[in-house]
This record gives structure tokens, C-alpha cells and sequence, in this order.
């Protein structure tokens, strides 16, 4: 399973070198990771803090952080080639939780998707040949501390994605 996340967080991974680490965002993702059995620990605040991830890689589909967390078209295009290649190199991935609609975004870019599934928390895309993508509310703290993304809302599509996983099924597209 890979975690497409939008960039690395100016006071998080942009600090830490790690992707979510150190940050409040990262601290309800790695809840959520630790609850539903993806992570050993449900925290992380620097690379060398024991954290161990089971079955996943965690990404972003912008490699620097940009100002106020909005890339711009050409940001976002220049750093797409990098996504793919890490998706290449991640063959057997088969769920890609999207982060955001940013997210959703560039892995239907990615893919070239065509016409392009409408984002929404839960839906569910199975590509032709590739991961079923899975929609997922960013972990912000303007989702989380407004309720629009709440734990037991990410747990259980964490646990949505495992079931995914062991089952080798990939479902019907369906909205979310």
C-alpha cells in the first residue's frame, strides 16, 4: 500500500526528513497507522525515533514544501516524474490511499485517468492496470480539528485498505 500525501510540511518532514514526522498531521496519520496496524508506534518526531512501518510507503506528490501548502500548476508538473518513478520502483502496490483532492489529482495524472473520478472521503477507483485508489480527507488540522476528518473516519478506511490488501480484490468503482 503507498500513502500519497500532498508535500512535505514546512515544520515537518521539510525539518525532520521524513514524510508526516513531526507535525499534528502526522501525529493523527500515525494514530490512525498505529491503531489499524500499519505502524509500531502511533507517533513519530524524527527520523531515529523507532517508528517501523508494516506494508506501506508513505509519499507526496510535491517534493518541497511551498508556500501556504499550495503548489502551483507548474510546482505540481515539475514534480510528477518523481512520483511516477517511486511508483515504479513499488510494482506490488495494490492501494494507493490519495491524501486530499491534491492528491487524488496527481494520481490520476499519474495514471492518466480519463474521465477523472470525482474525489470524495472513501471512494474507491480501481485503475486498469495498477492500485485501486482510495480517497482519503487530508490529515490537516483544519479537517481534523473541524470534525470534517475524524479517527474513527481514518481508521476505517485504514482498515478499508487492509482489507483490500490481504484480499487481493480489487472492488467496483465506487463513489465514496
Amino acid at each position: 500500500m503507498i500513502v500519497l500525501g500532498l508535500a512535505p510540511a514546512a515544520h515537518g518532514a521539510n525539518r525532520t526528513g521524513r514524510f508526516f514526522t513531526g507535525d499534528r498531521s502526522g501525529d493523527f496519520l500515525f494514530g490512525a497507522l498505529h491503531r489499524t496496524g500499519f505502524a509500531n508506534t502511533p507517533v513519530s518526531r524524527r527520523v531515529d525515533d523507532g517508528l517501523r512501518l508494516s506494508g506501506l510507503w508513505i509519499s507526496a506528490a510535491v517534493r518541497c514544501a511551498p508556500p501556504k501548502n499550495k503548489p502551483t500548476p507548474a510546482e505540481r508538473d515539475r514534480c510528477l516524474p518523481y512520483a511516477a518513478r517511486e511508483l515504479t520502483l513499488l510494482p506490488a502496490a495494490r492501494v494507493l490511499v490519495c491524501l486530499g483532492a491534491f492528491a487524488w489529482d496527481a494520481a490520476l495524472r499519474l495514471y492518466e485517468v480519463r474521465p477523472k473520478p470525482k474525489f470524495a472521503h472513501g471512494a474507491e477507483h480501481k485503475l486498469p492496470s495498477g492500485p485501486v485508489l482510495l480517497g482519503c480527507y487530508h490529515p490537516s488540522q483544519q479537517n481534523t480539528f473541524t470534525g470534517v476528518l475524524t479517527k474513527p473516519m481514518l481508521d476505517a478506511l485504514f482498515l478499508r485498505a487492509r482489507e483490500m490488501v490481504e484480499k487481493g480484490q480489487a472492488p467496483q468503482n465506487r463513489p465514496g
